[in-house]
């Protein structure tokens, strides 16, 4: 495969920043763009001195003229905490960024791959979720503003390929998790290793028992770019995630076990709009993406992730 050039938003942050240092390894040029809301420059500061690899200070919902050969879409804050803080610009983040980015394409002939997620599901009434589902979202919730601005961001997506031929990859993320999460991002995995680590109170929101289904971000990025470069012009949606299913209390108990933690759980009322079971439906994937499947064990992958806040924490205290 030639090199190509790559515009990845949001590569600054937790996904971005493995999906850039993937792209590099495979001989691209890359442009990273972010506006630092909850991407980090210490993510990709490593990639600097590659000769290869470009990084722009910038907000998707502005223009921005630039020639590429490939589109991630990655730009928005994904967990609650970030994006209800200004939901407004979460709006407008996946709506103009969609608009922005596929203009782009639209221009450059560029392929565009959105990330959007499995919150266009809800709370989901069928279980496993299987791309065919159109969901059960809440449009006036707390939680709307992300997850209708990602199921807007798919209608632009769909949009622009039946009215304007641009070539579109649809991706839908699960719970992914591992090096270069946010400490402080509210989501769960990230919040159980730092109040382990710390022996701090463990909150599980809800009684435990809701389930989720974590996928390390290795085989996450696997996916993303099996999808961008499959051979069948299947533009998706398709989801990306790990089908075996934890409760979170069981998760909780996990990484007690291996932080070697005193902490102790405690509950809290359950935020409105959580979802009670989220587990994704891959077979789609499987039989699309050359048998794609999540390959590093929760276990495993954990291990990586707090190996990385403990790190985090010696260099930053």
């Amino acid at each position: 495969m030639k090199a190509l050039r790559i515009l990845v938003t949001g590569g600054a942050g937790f996904i971005g920043s493995h999906l850039c240092e993937k792209l590099l390894n495979q001989g691209h040029e890359i442009v990273c763009l972010d506006n630092f809301f909850t991407g980090r420059k210490q993510n990709v500061i490593h990639l600097l001195d590659n000769k290869n690899f470009e990084l722009i200070r910038h907000d998707i919902t502005e223009e921005i003229r630039i020639e590429v050969d490939r589109i991630y879409n990655l730009a928005c804050p994904a967990s609650p905490v970030h994006y209800q803080y200004n939901a407004i610009k979460t709006v407008k983040t996946n709506v103009m960024g969609a608009l922005i980015t596929l203009g782009i394409a639209k221009r450059t002939k560029a392929r565009i791959l959105q990330a959007s997620t499995s919150e266009v599901y809800g709370d989901p009434a069928v279980h496993p979720q299987i791309e065919s589902y159109w969901g059960n979202v809440n449009p006036i919730g707390i939680r709307s503003c992300y997850d209708e601005g990602k199921r807007v961001a798919e209608t632009l997506f769909m949009d622009y390929y039946r009215q304007n031929n641009v070539d579109i990859r649809i991706i839908r993320i699960f719970n992914t998790f591992g090096p270069r999460m946010l400490e402080n991002d509210g989501r769960v995995v990230s919040n159980f290793i730092v109040q382990a680590l710390k022996n701090e109170n463990i909150t599980i929101y809800g009684d435990g028992k809701q389930t989720r289904s974590f996928c390390y971000v290795d085989d996450l990025i696997d996916g993303m770019v099996r999808m961008m470069e499959n051979k069948l012009n299947f533009i998706g949606p398709v989801n990306l995630g790990n089908p075996i299913e934890y409760t979170i209390h069981q998760l909780a108990q996990k990484i007690i076990n291996l932080t070697n933690s005193n902490s102790q759980i405690i509950f809290k009322p359950l935020p409105q709009d959580d979802p009670v079971r989220r587990k994704p439906d891959i077979s789609l994937a499987q039989v699309k993406l050359e048998n794609w499947t999540p390959k590093i064990t929760i276990d495993d992958g954990l291990k990586k992730t707090i190996e990385y806040f403990i790190d985090y924490f010696n260099k930053n205290n």
